[in-house]
């Protein structure tokens, strides 16, 4: 399938009017599976995913994988059991929850993904953001405040899952061809406490560091705690994190944090929640299956 990116509020005006309408008195149940309800980064999504499920008059069951993949198979496995309406799931990784998505589509519900991708066709849609688009637009920019030169650290997210493939495609992709070194690059599991141990660490391995680059707000918060612990003050090195979470947006106005990269999250559960209910509705597939939303790198001067 051809790969569309677009700006999320550009891609909101793709929605059919007829998402909109009560087509059928039969009540609809979503199935939702988070990666997480807990952290931060799923609260926009929740929020805007229940605000559109008002306006649409359907329900929402939520479910939390709670980062389990075995976990989030065996929910969507029971929610081919309760026979809901359709699914909204955002996969723990790219092929751990495949088997099960599928065995929902044959048991004629369907299944929209949301953020992270599943490496399979037969879901009805998929909307999240161009990660590696993303992942470049956080290299071109620490390039740029380093001077095309010096050194940087890469923590990455959870191994297999989406976001961390995409980002760290697009970031290395883009400093490979710079003249900044990355000086070695970790699993930081999307985690603050892991991360800030990480770069404990890594300070002293590295200690001639110019940057940082995390795949979410929360390692990059870490990072700079453990800089702070270890005597190192964050503002002389350049730090980018990703999502522009409430507590990365509050780093960067405080300028404890350089930049991060916004992908609209909450909008995106809004929109494939819409095309998931227009199916069910009305029949109506959506024009395009893949749905890109262009990031936004977020600083203390926008």
């Amino acid at each position: 399938m051809k790969r569309v990116a677009f700006v999320l509020l550009a891609a909101a005006l793709l929605i059919p009017t007829a998402v909109f309408a009560r087509g059928t008195t039969d009540p609809i149940t979503i199935g939702v599976s988070f990666v997480s309800l807990k952290y931060p980064y799923f609260v926009p999504m929740r929020i805007d995913a229940e605000k559109t499920a008002a306006n649409l008059g359907v329900k929402l069951v939520f479910v939390d994988a709670n980062g389990s993949s075995s976990k989030q198979s065996s929910d969507v496995e029971d929610f081919v059991k309760q026979k809901v309406s359709g699914i909204l799931i955002d996969p723990v990784t790219v092929d751990s929850v495949v088997p099960a998505i599928e065995k929902a589509v044959a048991a004629g519900i369907p299944v929209a993904t949301v953020d992270r991708e599943a490496h399979t066709d037969k879901a009805l849609a998929h909307v999240g953001p161009d990660e590696v688009e993303g992942g470049r637009a956080a290299a071109r920019y620490l390039i740029d405040r380093l001077g095309n030169k010096g050194s940087v650290i890469e923590l990455e997210g959870t191994p297999g899952a989406s976001p961390t493939i995409s980002r760290k495609q697009g970031f290395d992709e883009v400093i490979g061809k710079s003249k900044v070194k990355i000086l070695t690059s970790q699993d930081g599991e999307f985690d603050r406490g892991t991360a800030a141990m990480i770069m404990a660490r890594l300070i002293k391995d590295y200690p001639k560091f110019d940057a940082v680059f995390a795949h979410n707000d929360d390692m990059i918060i870490g990072v700079i705690q453990a800089m702070s612990d270890a005597g190192t003050n964050p503002s002389t090195k350049v730090t980018v994190g990703y999502d522009a979470s409430s507590d990365g947006l509050t780093y960067v106005k405080q300028g404890k944090l350089s930049a991060t990269v916004a992908t609209f999250q909450g909008q995106q559960a809004s929109l494939a929640l819409s095309i998931l209910v227009d199916y069910i509705k009305n029949r109506k597939k959506p024009e395009r299956a893949l749905l890109y939303v262009t990031p936004k790198l977020v600083t203390s001067s926008q």
